[in-house]
């Protein structure tokens, strides 16, 4: 049966798992043998800006608020497995963020691009040179994921990231959340933003075809300009799978599963207790330390 009630994302962070919901944001992290959470609301631009809560939009601004918020969780939940060294500010989120996106912007559309011109030869036909250019961006992208999987703190993320999944996977069947409920689903899940940067890479294809091959500044410009146009396409389609039964629907979908098979592990029961307790925080409220 399913559960009637908000939709629920989140992100591992160190030694815990942030949980969002439409209205709050919990994180819980395990420190020692207690499990400190702490919740706050969510303040949206689009709710200032009604706007932006338009498709396509809408998907642009989520990625950059969830990109704020997971680099304001991942600070908080360092602070408090580090004994309280202090929480990054305002100016130190702005830059961290700035520096993911430009560290992705490099590694996924300007080295792609680079590198295409270099192995596609003689080839002129445009659509032939865009897909070249979006199965290497893609390679890079697996590549990558396999070289970071292998690391063991790495490891363990991945380990709170599919206890993350398992917690939502218990709430939305609308069991109670418990352990014991949570520890029989699987650690994949269609809304998980490893689908959505994989959504991200193949709508990339589509929609720089239709702008033909130009030299190879212009297409860096209008790759990285049309960049949030992708993702807000992207953010469609994974708001619309994580709904859908459609079989059509779960087919396109299961590439974006199979790679969640890199970037999630099983958690151990301890961590699974720590992705509930940000889910019950989230749902019910609630700052403090959970025994």
């Amino acid at each position: 049966m399913k559960r009637e009630g908000p939709v629920i994302g989140g992100q591992a962070v160190l030694e815990g798992v942030m949980m969002r919901s439409p209205k709050y944001t919990a994180i819980a992290v395990r420190k020692d043998n207690e499990i400190v959470t702490k919740r706050e609301e969510n303040f949206s631009i689009s709710d200032r800006y009604p706007f932006l809560k338009a498709p396509v939009l809408r998907g642009a601004v989520a990625l950059i608020e969830m990109l704020v918020i997971g680099v304001r969780a991942l600070s908080y939940s360092a602070e408090v497995v580090s004994d309280g060294e202090e929480e990054l500010n305002s100016r130190d989120i702005f830059l961290a963020v700035v520096m993911a996106l430009a560290f992705a912007l490099l590694l996924f559309i300007v080295f792609p691009t680079i590198l295409t011109k270099f192995i596609a030869g003689s080839i002129k036909s445009p659509f032939l040179l865009n897909l070249i250019e979006g199965l290497v961006r893609i390679l890079v992208f697996l590549l990558y994921l396999i070289s970071i999987s292998s690391m063991k703190d790495i490891k363990r993320f991945f380990e709170y990231h599919g206890a993350e999944h398992k917690a939502v996977h218990c709430y939305e069947s609308g069991e109670e959340l418990t352990v014991e409920n949570a520890r029989k689903y699987t650690t994949l899940h269609p809304r998980c933003g490893t689908s959505f940067l994989l959504v991200v890479m193949v709508v990339s294809i589509l929609l720089f075809s239709m702008l033909g091959w130009p030299g190879i500044g212009a297409r860096i410009t209008f790759r990285v300009l049309l960049f949030p146009v992708v993702a807000g396409i992207s953010y469609e389609f994974i708001r619309f799978a994580g709904k859908s039964n459609s079989v059509f629907v779960q087919l396109l979908s299961a590439p974006g599963l199979w790679l969640q098979k890199l970037t999630t592990r099983e958690p151990d029961d301890s961590q699974l207790e720590v992705a509930l307790e940000a889910l019950k925080c989230v749902l019910s409220g609630g700052d403090g330390i959970a025994g």
